[in-house]
């Protein structure tokens, strides 16, 4: 439990020290966010969900991310660096391909995809702790439906699609694997 703990802080504080560095250095750091479809942006795959736009964008996702990653870490102990790099570049992959031509930036993506893993392994695994967990997420996590829909212009809402797409497809490519609790 510890140390999904400790990985789950050390990625939070990471956010936090990505967004202090942006603020204290003359360097836009957004500007490594994903821009669909442009060759220069295509580092943003890997850069876009360490950046947010403001204090209020990265205390929004501070929370969600460290106990969505933590669940992972604790509960799919053994899939969680599968699932986490799937979720990372898949998502972005998504955004690239086909997101509206705005920057994206932010771990949002990251939270659908990482809400999303849960729900869908509780669907495919069918055993009783993954169903029981996918269940917690949702009444959790259930109002993440509508950030998906496109109804504020300044959202991604095609981050929030294309991680919860990513997090589906890592739940079905990694259901029959083993790595969670009852496994150790």
């Amino acid at each position: 439990m510890m140390k999904a703990v400790k990985i789950s802080l050390a990625f939070t504080a990471l956010l936090w020290a990505v967004r202090l560095i942006d603020i204290f250095y003359p360097a836009d750091l957004n500007q490594f966010g994903i821009l669909p479809r442009t060759a220069e942006s295509l580092p943003g795959i890997l850069f876009s969900p360490l950046l947010h736009a403001d204090f209020i964008h990265l205390i929004s996702n501070t929370f969600p991310v460290f106990f969505l990653l933590f669940v992972i870490l604790f509960f799919y102990e053994k899939t969680s660096p599968h699932v986490f790099l799937t979720v990372w570049f898949l998502g972005g992959l998504l955004v690239w391909s086909f997101g509206r031509n705005a920057m994206h930036i932010g771990a949002s993506g990251l939270i659908y995809g990482f809400a999303s893993f849960l729900v869908f392994s509780g669907i495919f695994r069918k055993n009783i702790k993954s169903i029981l967990i996918a269940i917690l997420i949702v009444a959790m996590y259930g109002g993440l439906v509508y950030g998906i829909l496109p109804l504020q212009s300044w959202i991604s809402w095609e981050g929030h699609l294309a991680g919860a797409a990513a997090g589906a497809v890592s739940a079905y490519l990694f259901r029959n694997k083993a790595g969670y609790i009852q496994d150790k």
